[in-house]
């Protein structure tokens, strides 16, 4: 059994998989049925056999969101080739980093991003280009055409030599702490994930899970979107590129969603929107996020306007499982400074330098282990050394765990701040400055002090109309946290870098503020 098995269940007397149900949504264009998506991806597998690619070849997909994606995904992984999901968003010389370092032998682009490949072309291990127009903008003349694919054969079948422990996917870690790491998925790696969830979360074939985010991201396609594929439901994929919180809910309320992906700051947006336009939502059950953690005030303005519907919080890396554990909303009145407890088949601890397990309640590195713990980082052996330790992925993050079981996350190691002696976790000032009627967004760090050596800073983004300063920022948090814990630095500014999952990318600005000091 591989990936493939999601799609070959259709054929045959035995199939439990209506081959014209709808599998995939997409946004403001036409559906494919599981029969079409089985098909389309054959005739992928097929054209890419025949330009060469074999099993354990690595094939780069810099696509936009788009039906082609799923179709091109599991051509691959029929062949028993490795995805290489490629972030649309990067520049040429990071581009230029992940296709060599990942060893990339073809490359399906849209025609719309020749000019980030243009520069680099020659500069990388692909051997063959291949092309899908977008936006009126021809293919270059170094690509092959799209429509290559469609001379494959529907009825091509590859995917018998492919065992459930050979690698399928390589992605590449956001970068929120600097230049990225790929991480090696398996068929097994990402059948148990799917398996997981619909454990945890029921899902079947009569869910339509929404997802709002880009395809080369776990927490567009593995989570929830995958597992619904496995269950025979239907997914719906929106546009890559201009996103509202108005347009993605008007998609939902006309696809009739069951469940809902909303990374934190689309929910901020959400509960920000002056639009006279309102969205019950009435077919939506649950709404889901990550990436980041939620904010208090935004949970509690959630649960009053869509009572309705359960907002489920879930954590954990790419690496290391990307939903390690999950805050349900049953739980979110009582626990909602969690992130809840581990998923079936996952488990959660905390461990001190020494790597030896901590008591409840006291901060150390979070560990997450599940059958979804990657194969390990491409061609990384320190860093496989440094993170995968008998079965256990070591996050980087912190946190502790409550009487309960519930996970606490306190940030990134590097976003302990070690001022005057004392620890200060970004995480809690981060949530006292949300609850600030006028901050519309934060990020806490550390910045070089002669003094204490690291003091606290503020990163901050308020309403436009606000007339905050720094002193009453500081004044906020002096009502709430010990005096060490408030800020001596505050910066106000138009944006906060984030990765396209939401994710604070704090290198950055360390780079940007500590020169400052």
């Amino acid at each position: 059994m591989n990936v493939s098995h999601m799609l070959e269940r259709i054929s045959g007397s035995t199939s439990i998989i209506d081959k014209q149900k709808v599998a995939l949504i997409f946004e403001g264009e036409k559906n494919w049925t599981y029969k079409q998506l089985d098909e389309k991806s054959n005739q992928y597998a097929h054209t890419l056999q025949k330009l060469g690619v074999q099993k354990g070849d690595r094939v780069g997909i810099l696509l936009y969101n788009s039906l082609e994606y799923w179709a091109l995904y599991f051509a691959i992984a029929k062949l028993g080739s490795i995805a290489v999901r490629l972030n649309f968003r990067l520049s040429s010389e990071e581009l230029k980093f992940i296709i060599n370092d990942s060893g990339t032998k073809v490359l399906c682009f849209h025609s719309e991003l020749k000019n980030s490949l243009k520069p680099i072309k020659d500069k990388v291990s692909v051997k063959e280009y291949i092309s899908l127009e977008s936006n009126g903008i021809d293919r270059p003349g170094w690509a092959l055409d799209w429509q290559i694919f469609e001379c494959g054969d529907a009825s091509f079948n590859a995917s018998s030599d492919v065992d459930i422990t050979d690698p399928v996917m390589l992605m590449y870690t956001s970068g929120t702490t600097g230049r990225p790491k790929g991480a090696l998925w398996s068929h097994s790696n990402t059948l148990w994930f799917c398996s997981m969830q619909i454990m945890k979360w029921g899902i079947s074939n009569r869910t339509i899970a929404m997802t709002t985010g880009p395809l080369y991201h776990v927490g567009a396609m593995e989570d929830f979107a995958l597992p619904t594929i496995l269950a025979g439901g239907t997914v719906i994929t929106m546009k890559s590129g201009d996103f509202s919180i108005e347009n993605a809910l008007s998609i939902a309320e006309k696809e009739k969603a069951t469940d809902l992906m909303l990374f934190p700051f689309m929910i901020y947006e959400l509960l920000h929107n002056t639009s006279e336009k309102t969205f019950p939502l009435k077919s939506i059950k649950t709404i889901y996020s990550g990436g980041d953690p939620v904010r208090p005030w935004a949970i509690e303005q959630l649960q009053k306007r869509y009572p309705q519907i359960g907002l489920v919080q879930v954590y954990g890396l790419t690496e290391g499982t990307p939903i390690g554990t999950s805050l349900d909303g049953i739980d979110a009145k009582i626990k909602g400074h969690t992130v809840g407890r581990p998923l079936p088949m996952a488990e959660v601890k905390v461990v001190n330098q020494d790597r030896e397990e901590l008591p409840v309640g006291e901060v150390g590195e979070i560990c997450i282990k599940s059958p979804v713990v990657c194969k390990g980082y491409w061609n990384r052996p320190e860093a496989n050394a440094e993170t995968f330790v008998n079965g256990w992925c070591y996050t980087g993050d912190l946190g502790k765990v409550d009487e309960d079981g519930f996970l606490i996350v306190a940030g990134r190691k590097k976003d302990m701040i070690r001022s005057g002696g004392e620890n200060i976790y970004a995480a809690e000032i981060e949530n006292v400055l949300m609850h600030h009627k006028d901050i519309v967004d934060v990020a806490v760090i550390g910045i070089p002090d002669p003094k204490y050596i690291e003091t606290v800073c503020a990163i901050i983004i308020k309403k436009e109309e606000s007339d905050l300063t720094e002193q009453g920022v500081v004044a906020h948090c002096q009502k709430q946290l010990a005096s060490y814990k408030k800020p001596r630095k505050v910066y106000f500014v138009d944006e906060i870098p984030r990765t396209p999952s939401g994710k604070i990318q704090k290198y950055k600005l360390r780079e940007t503020f500590n020169q400052r000091v």
